[in-house]
């Protein structure tokens, strides 16, 4: 069955709430209105007002009231609709969430989901296109997930909600409208498993989240010169399944990395950094990173393309190893 990114995540939710009615959803407008992306259509008329709740605009009030709910048995599933407002939650985010079960001892459960939308987006500006992967990747025990087509989405977010640890679930807004063929039946894709999305044998491109998108695109033009591109999806970015990228790159020997955060602190600065320490011997050229230009994301269309990547910033890199 084809479906849109956002129906897919509709689909997820619905499916766990069937599932287990301790499950719950809540943030702003996704109620009556089905959230700003359509991402919770339907859910409200299926399950009731009890299970299915559009809050005030209160970022700390929905994730705090969300640990909780997880705290007292509850499976809160919270939308805080764009990423950037990550920030007006960030001590429940970054103190709280994943600090609570190393705390509290091993019997101790936190299964909550926030979702966010994150990404540049045509002109949204500098206060509505961030997406901060990089910046919860220093808060140790969360899960961090970012899926890049439909068919991750759905598996991902399903395994999401089931975990017992907090989960962040970034979603790229320019995913919502994309489509793809899923199974009609209920699959579940594992937390913690990187995915090959291009077979290749001559460099390995590690991209996140709409990046990966644009890394195909980049690998499908170097494939016409000659350059063949394995492309890494590594989907969970906590926990970060290094063997997968590991058995990568110890096949193609060179390695670019793609991430839509700023270069500098950036995912590709943690990852470069691991690879170098302990896969060094692999690498017959230095590891490449490919991220967006270190400024506030410009609401211009034309700055704005040019301060994030493409698929020609990803083939000069590619190109730039031999």
């Amino acid at each position: 069955m084809k479906e849109s990114f956002a129906q897919a995540i509709s689909a997820a939710i619905s499916e766990e709430m069937r599932r287990d009615d301790t499950v719950l959803v809540y943030g702003e407008d996704v109620a009556e209105m089905g959230g700003i992306f359509c991402a919770t259509k339907g859910i409200l008329e299926e399950f009731g007002p009890k299970r299915c709740i559009s809050t005030p605009i209160s970022e700390g009030a929905i994730v705090g009231s969300a640990i909780g709910a997880a705290m007292t048995g509850l499976r809160p599933c919270v939308e805080l609709m764009y990423s950037d407002f990550q920030l007006v939650a960030f001590n429940e985010l970054f103190h709280s969430c994943g600090k609570w079960r190393y705390l509290h001892g091993e019997d101790y459960k936190l299964p909550l989901v926030v979702r966010c939308a994150g990404g540049y987006s045509f002109g949204a500006g500098a206060e509505h296109s961030n997406i901060f992967e990089c910046l919860f990747n220093h808060a140790p025990g969360l899960t961090i997930i970012t899926p890049s087509n439909v068919y991750d989405a759905k598996g991902l977010l399903k395994a999401a909600i089931r975990s017992d640890n907090p989960v962040l679930f970034f979603e790229h807004k320019q995913l919502y409208k994309t489509k793809m063929e899923i199974p009609d039946e209920e699959y579940v894709l594992p937390i913690g498993k990187a995915d090959i999305k291009r077979e290749g044998g001559d460099v390995t491109i590690l991209a996140v989240g709409l990046m990966v998108q644009k890394a195909l695109e980049a690998a499908q033009k170097l494939a016409a010169e000659g350059i063949s591109c394995e492309v890494v999806d590594p989907r969970t970015l906590l926990p970060f399944d290094k063997e997968t990228v590991y058995q990568s790159i110890s096949k193609t020997h060179r390695c670019v990395i793609v991430e839509e955060s700023n270069l500098r602190g950036g995912l590709g600065a943690e990852w470069a950094a691991m690879i170098q320490e302990e896969l060094f011997d692999e690498l017959d050229a230095p590891i490449k990173r490919v991220a967006s230009l270190d400024v506030p994301l410009p609401y211009n269309l034309g700055l704005e393309a040019r301060a994030v990547p493409n698929p020609e910033k990803i083939a000069a890199a590619v190109k730039a190893l031999f």
